[in-house]
Order: structure tokens, then sequence, then C-alpha cells
């Protein structure tokens, strides 16, 4: 099964619409907004973190313009040492490959063992933009769907001001 199937399916399952567009591969989020272009949505960007002892694990949303700081980050939510975990690591935890990081990889975390971290200003916008776990598409959904998309699948979203 293609990786975005289940993503597809899921989003089926809980009448979720969403916007596809297909393009070339998008190792980064300047890539991928070149196929996007014009198109309503904030562009986020998706950070997958772990702690200094490779034990906890998070998952980071915002807008792909920001600059993440993760000193600010890892004091804003209580944890030192932040930084980015292996490639190792993010297929273990969420079965996708770089470039392909979304919220979408939590489906394949059944341990739930991410933390999930929303940047303040994006949730005003109305509609967000992610890979369906295949950086050959990036989907178009509204801000509540994903809200509840997270909601559902177990994962609570918290929110920082990054």
């Amino acid at each position: 099964m293609e990786a975005c199937q289940k993503v597809y399916e899921i989003l089926r399952e809980l009448s979720i619409s969403y916007e596809i567009v297909e393009h070339p591969p998008a190792f980064s989020t300047e890539e991928a907004d070149n196929y996007i272009e014009g198109k309503e949505g904030v562009r986020t960007k998706t950070l997958f973190l772990c702690n200094r002892k490779k034990k906890e694990f998070f998952l980071v949303v915002m807008d792909d313009k920001k600059r993440l700081d993760i000193k600010k980050l890892g004091s804003l939510i209580g944890e030192k040492g932040l930084q980015f975990a292996s490639e190792e690591k993010l297929m273990e935890k969420m079965a996708v490959a770089p470039g392909a990081v979304s919220i979408f990889g939590l489906l394949n975390n059944s341990a739930r063992d991410i933390k999930v971290y929303f940047d303040k200003e994006i949730l005003s916008d109305s509609i967000m933009t992610f890979h369906p776990n295949d950086n050959t598409k990036t989907l178009f959904l509204s801000t509540d769907d994903v809200r509840r998309f997270l909601s559902t699948i177990g994962f609570p979203l918290s929110i920082v001001e990054l």
C-alpha cells in the first residue's frame, strides 16, 4: 500500500475534506512551496526532535518561513538538550523518510510516545498544508480538521509561542 493511502483512508473515515496537489519530490519546504504557489493556506514545517537521552520525542509544527530557536523551545517545554532525531529514529517512530515528515506520520506511531507542539501563530490560519507521508503530494486541510484528526488518533496538541 502506498504510504499516503493510509492517510486518505483515515481522512475519509473522519469525513475530513482536503485538496491535494501532486508534484515532483520536494525535500524542503522551499521546494514544495514552488509547486503550490498561489494557493491559500499556511505552509507548515514539521520537525521531529528528541531529548538528549533520545528517550522523549517531539513533533513541532510551525510556519515554514520561521526558523526554530531550539533552545527557546526546550525552555518552553521543559526539555534540555533538544536536538533533531536521527533518520533511523524517524523511521522507527513514524515510518517516514526525511522530507516527508508531517502530522500524518503519527498514524504509524503505535506507542503514542510523540508529543505534538504547534506554534500558536499558525493556528489562526484557516488552512494548513502537509505531506501525506509522501513528499510528492501536498494536502490542504482546515485547521479545525487538523485539530480533530490529531485528537481522534490520540495525540493531544500543545501550543507554544515560537
